[in-house]
């Protein structure tokens, strides 16, 4: 779980620190908003089309999780150096695109390996999982804020690609083990029983009420991450350390509050948890309208960010409470393949209204999918806590 949570860190430190640097992106390239947005949309197609095949190879080398996670750390890497040295703007979306294929695909294997082993606490494990990944949202940011005062954004994004790099060696040795469970547990079904119990799978109506659920909170997710810089810079003109502090406040509450909902989610149910929080952050996207600025903006961003991300793992355990333990890297990808979809459709829309409406209208958009994301989860015919492993 350590190892698997600080491979987390570092997927999520490049792509946050990508995030702070948007405003500086669009004026290299001179991007309109929606153009930004078009960059988003580029990292959710890439991440979305890995994501359905992915699930299902995954479930079938299962032996081999180990060096699939380091070749996704070392693609990172690579993706970076290209972000970095990009003097076109195609190398650039190839780049974005590495980067989010190589995070899409870690999760599967990731994911569904806690999941295994934690089979009645998978809401707390993969919300440590989780912390990881905030760990390196809450830092990467703050950082490349910082360090964007001494380096431009080309030569910050290259020196990022060094890290991922030398963990992908580390990881070939710490994560050899994962996927290979016992004789008697071992997963060996022939192709055709796979594609049944896929089909079976596509059967199941909570899986596609999961499928809109993350959908739409990843479209709310990802209008937030494109608009909140460009406002912070165009509009309210703040420093650089100031927009890396504002993106990283937005998930550091979330980072104290994320193990608390997965527990809280594995003792009390899934609903219980993820509705309020679906629906608070809603209201605090709202209260982003009315609080524009000054000290109430920030703490508005504090507040919004309490269950921003921490939804994400309940998510993610409520899909594996669905789906069976042979396809659970299946149901994993097809959630997120619809998901990533969503998302990118999502991020030039936001760029739209901002751009024609302001900051005002993109978070109306984006207030309204919380909150129709909220009902339909609560109306979802799920279980309110984790099977018995057996019946996994």
């Amino acid at each position: 779980m350590p190892g698997l949570a600080s491979g987390h860190v570092v997927f999520h430190w490049v792509i946050q620190s990508f995030i702070v640097v948007l405003p500086e992106i669009q004026a290299a390239f001179g991007l309109s908003a929606v153009g930004v947005g078009g960059l988003l949309s580029a990292r959710e197609v890439a991440a979305g089309i890995v994501a359905l095949p992915g699930g299902v190879v995954v479930d079938i080398v299962r032996r081999f999780w180990g060096l699939l996670l380091a070749v996704c750390l070392a693609a990172c890497a690579l993706g970076s150096l290209a972000i970095g040295i990009s003097p076109i703007y195609i190398l650039l979306l190839i780049g974005i695109a590495v980067v989010a294929a190589s995070h899409s695909i870690w999760h599967l294997p990731a994911s569904s390996s806690l999941s295994y082993h934690f089979a009645q606490r998978r809401g707390m494990a993969l919300s440590v999982h989780g912390v990881g990944g905030s760990i390196g949202d809450v830092a990467g940011p703050i950082a490349t804020g910082a360090l964007l005062l001494l380096l431009t954004w080309q030569q910050l994004l290259s020196v990022y690609a060094a890290v991922p790099l030398v963990l992908a060696v580390l990881a070939m040795w710490a994560f050899r083990n994962i996927g290979r469970v016992s004789g008697e547990e071992q997963s060996d079904i022939d192709l055709a029983s796979r594609v049944q119990a896929t089909r079976e799978l596509l059967k199941n109506p909570a899986l596609w009420g999961l499928m809109t659920v993350r959908g739409l909170r990843s479209m709310a997710l990802v209008s937030l991450v494109t608009i909140l810089p460009l406002y912070l810079d165009n509009e309210l003109a703040v420093s650089v350390w100031s927009r890396g502090f504002h993106v990283g406040l937005l998930i550091a509450v979330g980072l104290v509050a994320k193990t608390g909902a997965g527990y809280l989610s594995d003792g009390f149910g899934r609903k219980q948890v993820l509705v309020p929080g679906l629906i608070w952050s809603c209201i605090m996207a709202l209260g982003l309208v009315v609080f524009d600025g000054g000290i109430m903006f920030t703490i508005t961003i504090a507040l919004l960010g309490l269950f921003l991300y921490p939804d994400q793992p309940i998510l993610t355990a409520t899909i594996f409470d669905v789906v069976g333990r042979e396809v659970a890297s299946t149901g994993l990808g097809v959630v997120a393949f619809a998901a990533f979809l969503m998302a990118a459709v999502a991020a030039p829309i936001a760029g739209a209204l901002y751009d024609s409406g302001g900051f005002s209208a993109a978070m109306y958009f984006i207030a309204a999918l919380f909150a129709v994301s909220a009902v339909i989860f609560l109306v979802l015919p799920v279980a309110n806590r984790a099977p018995d492993p057996d019946a996994a």
